[in-house]
């Protein structure tokens, strides 16, 4: 009997031994999986950033799945926004219309209420050559009506885990529907949402359905102030159930003559220019510049004065007459027409190099 107790003590230690194994092992390989894992690591800055701005816009009390709160993380207070309508110049007709499409609709929501011929549009679609403004234009439409606005990071709806990228998906029209106002921007637009056809991967393909269905949820309920906004430069790569959804299109072209001026004058509204430089004079020397162009335009003639300086620096450490020498070689010149001119050069030397590179060969 003594024996036979004592073997039965043997086994449920024995039992409660691999039961206390199993559970090690498995946590223990949970735990290195984890560690491993970046996407782990990830996903913990996620909510950290999402919880932030969720308290900085005001959202303390609201209650958000875990995909939500990964959405979240791409949340931008419009306060914060640093973009607004005196940021952007040349494109005055394009502001005035989304004012009166977009802006106008949110601010005055209870005007608009029970009348689908003016209800604010679901999808904007803002296309044109890159560098001529669409990002700068989505975010300046956000602050100036005051919406909430998710800067929308593709790969971030991408997930390895079956089933999951949907789930990103969904939680992306749920968390705008609960923080509404909220306008969705999703750059270069046309890398998610192209034209469909047999090759796309099965995740993918159910992924962009889930997307147009939500989508289609937006429009058919009159209540919800959520907007989709896309930017892209290859608008032909849209798949057609895409822009039907986006109703509002907005050509955001290469600027004319006239709002070259208007952009060059408001990059250099606070630089010190030479006598000799003439705004409409540069104007005309850069057609088929894009505002980003004008922009680094303006930038490479502003350094192209340190060039002085760094000469002024060596004849400073060769003759050292006194502090009178060191506060005129320190003094910042203003930017001369030379500064501009070497940058127009620069800038459309460098556009040949790489127009020549990406020449197919015969």
């Amino acid at each position: 009997m003594g024996s036979e107790r004592l073997s039965s003590n043997d086994v449920s230690r024995w039992v409660i031994s691999v039961t206390l194994f199993g559970a090690l092992a498995f946590f223990g390989g949970k735990w290195i999986l984890d560690f491993l894992d970046p996407t782990v690591k990830q996903r913990e800055d996620a909510l950290k950033r999402a919880q932030k701005i969720l308290s900085q816009i005001g959202l303390k009390n609201i209650h958000l799945s875990e995909h939500e709160m990964a959405v979240a993380a791409q949340l931008v207070d419009p306060k914060n926004i640093p973009i607004s309508w005196d940021s952007i110049a040349g494109l005055d007709d394009v502001v005035q219309e989304i004012k009166e499409t977009v802006i106008l609709p949110i601010q005055k929501r209870h005007l608009f209420v029970g009348n689908s011929l003016i209800e604010p549009p679901k999808g904007v679609l803002l296309h044109g050559p890159p560098g001529c403004g669409k990002t700068m234009i989505a975010k300046a439409t956000a602050k100036e009506a005051g919406a909430r606005f998710i800067n929308l990071d593709i790969s971030m709806l991408t997930d390895k885990w079956y089933g999951e990228s949907q789930k990103l998906a969904a939680a992306v029209f749920s968390l705008a529907t609960k923080i509404q106002p909220c306008i969705i921007f999703i750059d270069e637009v046309d890398s998610f949402l192209r034209v469909r056809d047999s090759t796309d991967h099965e995740a993918t393909a159910m992924m962009k359905a889930q997307f147009m269905s939500l989508w289609d949820g937006l429009a058919t309920d009159n209540r919800n102030y959520v907007l989709i906004m896309g930017a892209t430069n290859r608008p032909r790569d849209l798949d057609r159930a895409i822009l039907r959804r986006m109703p509002a299109m907005f050509h955001i072209g290469l600027p004319n003559v006239k709002q070259r001026v208007g952009i060059l004058d408001l990059l250099l509204h606070d630089e010190l220019l030479a006598d000799e430089v003439d705004i409409e004079s540069l104007a005309k020397l850069t057609d088929g510049f894009s505002g980003s162009d004008l922009k680094e335009l303006c930038r490479g003639a502003a350094v192209n004065r340190f060039r002085y300086l760094a000469g002024s620096s060596d004849s400073k450490n060769s003759d050292s007459n006194g502090s009178d020498d060191e506060i005129f070689h320190d003094a910042l010149p203003p930017i001369s027409l030379d500064d501009f001119m070497n940058s127009i050069t620069k800038m459309q030397t460098s556009r040949v190099h790489a127009e020549l590179m990406y020449m197919p060969t015969i």
